[in-house]
């Protein structure tokens, strides 16, 4: 097994983040509507994974529709001015279309007129990724304002008849602007990889039906190796973090809140206590979202900033992982 380590030691950056928003479909999925459906149970899907409810998305709900959702959420909480956003990036992995893009459909809806489009690919790391390429595209002085969004639809690629993986996928979408900053950027640092060896343990079959000389399983659902991911993702985000503070140049002890990706809660409170940091520095949204693949990271820091959390240059680590396989980890300062 090989595994891509990118170290990533930035520039210093002049971009911030100056606003959130968030959007979740109306329909709840509980783990009792769950029980009628597959042999599981309440007690036991929330010892296992920590999850409630999701959010489903209805049946001409489409993940383009939650992202404009969740855009116009941030507009009216910052009455952010878009008409100078110049690219939109989205993060799915389950778009509308296979084209146009998920951002095009979000670029026409707002008549970002001036704005470039393109959709990025890293499953539940893709919400970090994106923020990376925008602080990137922005600190180089290409781009001035980008809306990075992350929607995904998920209800509409899970296999109901498979109680392993149909306890724990929601809908739901995140947004945030990406602009320059006059005073000193809000990005502190980051760290990613890859292990594309480990492919088959998370995948959805496309255009092929075959993975390094294996055939997959071809029902357009998506398919995992639960044990393989958890081990891979306990592993992977263990020994990222301490890597990600380096490049920060922090220690774990100047960070306010710590968000990971919503994965499940047991996963996430053994990654911690093995970093020793207690659960209560600890944001998730997986509670009554379930997993949103890569909108749940966004969705936990939109709820933190409602309620008043998350205060004004709190410094706050996020970290991404799943399909690829890949993950992604940022330290920002909030300023919105």
């Amino acid at each position: 097994m090989t595994s891509v380590k990118g170290r990533f030691y930035p520039l210093k950056s002049t971009a911030k983040l100056s606003a959130i928003g968030a959007y979740v479909p109306e329909r709840r999925l509980t783990n009792q509507d769950l029980e009628k459906l597959v042999d599981t149970s309440d007690e036991w899907i929330v010892r296992r994974t920590g999850m409630k409810e999701r959010r489903i998305a209805g049946p001409e709900q489409f993940s383009s529709d939650l992202a404009c959702a969740a855009v116009r959420d941030l507009v009216v909480r910052y009455q952010s001015d878009l008409n100078d956003t110049d690219l939109v990036i989205v993060s799915t992995t389950t778009p509308d279309y296979g084209f146009p893009s998920v951002s095009a459909r979000v670029q026409a809806a707002f008549q970002l007129k001036q704005a470039g489009a393109i959709d990025l690919s890293a499953a539940c790391s893709g919400f970090e990724y994106a923020l990376h390429v925008a602080n990137g595209l922005v600190t180089s002085g290409l781009h001035k304002k980008i809306l990075v969004i992350a929607a995904e639809t998920m209800s509409k690629v899970t296999d109901y008849s498979d109680r392993t993986t149909c306890i724990l996928l929601g809908d739901g979408a995140s947004a945030a602007l990406v602009e320059r900053s006059e005073e000193n950027g809000a990005f502190l640092g980051a760290y990613m990889g890859a292990d594309g060896s480990l492919g088959k343990a998370l995948y959805r079959t496309g255009l092929s039906t075959i993975m390094d000389g294996e055939k997959l399983v071809d029902s357009g659902k998506m398919i995992q190796n639960g044990r393989e991911v958890y081990k891979w993702a306990v592993k992977t985000v263990t020994t990222g973090i301490p890597e990600l503070l380096k490049n920060s140049g922090l220690s774990i002890e100047d960070i306010d809140w710590f968000i990971p990706h919503s994965a499940n809660l047991r996963l996430i409170e053994a990654v911690f206590d093995r970093l020793n940091v207690p659960m209560d520095k600890v944001l998730y949204s997986l509670e009554y979202y379930g997993n949103t693949s890569s909108a749940s990271i966004g969705l936990a820091l939109s709820d933190a900033v409602k309620e008043g959390k998350i205060k004004k240059n709190d410094r706050l680590l996020l970290y991404g992982f799943g399909g690829g396989l890949c993950h992604c980890g940022q330290v920002i300062e909030w300023n919105a």
